[in-house]
């Protein structure tokens, strides 16, 4: 908003002032070590996503990227881990659902259990908040690394004015009250 009257020239603007990165898929190590513990045999082996990290973190700090924050979803997971963000930089996260990477199978036993794969532990995977402009560039370091093969960039960091992490999901409108 500007005064009435000021606006005679070209204003800017830019919605997003960082993009949150992945470097994985989410949830593998919490549901590995779950199925384990209740003796469950999937047909398809999940397994932990246990890691170290350092050289591919060392090729996302040469990449020169404006990376401004890297975290471990370690404990409380991803969604712990975004809220955190959220509340001690006092900005807005927006994260795309459709755009979280999480196994299909990593997902059916999160069902099974009413786990939401969110809130698992991760061993092997980092969050990084980095610059808008340099997100696809260092996507693509990341993505060239065994560790990064299945980095996403999930959302970004908006100045709302409100504190706290959203959720844009594929349901659009109203949901209507189940009547039967």
């Amino acid at each position: 908003m500007v005064p009435r009257g000021a606006a005679d020239k070209i204003f800017i603007t830019t919605s997003g002032i960082g993009s949150i990165i992945v470097s994985g898929t989410m949830a593998d190590h919490g549901m590995a070590i779950l199925t384990q513990r209740e003796g469950m045999r999937v047909s398809s082996d999940i397994i932990s996503d246990s890691a170290p990290l350092n050289h591919l973190v060392r090729r996302m700090i040469e990449s020169g990227a404006g990376i401004t924050m890297l975290r471990d979803p370690t404990r409380g997971g991803l969604a712990t881990i975004l809220n955190e963000i959220a509340s001690n930089s006092k900005m807005s996260i927006r994260i795309h659902d459709d755009a979280i990477p999480v196994k299909k199978e990593v997902v059916a036993v999160c069902e099974l259990f009413g786990i939401d794969p969110l809130y698992v532990a991760n061993e092997g995977k980092l969050v990084a908040v980095v610059r808008e402009k340099d997100a696809e560039a260092l996507l693509e370091v990341m993505r060239n690394d065994e560790l990064g093969q299945d980095a996403a960039i999930i959302g970004e960091v908006l100045p709302l004015g409100i504190t706290g992490v959203f959720m844009k999901t594929r349901i659009e409108g109203e949901q209507l009250p189940r009547i039967c």
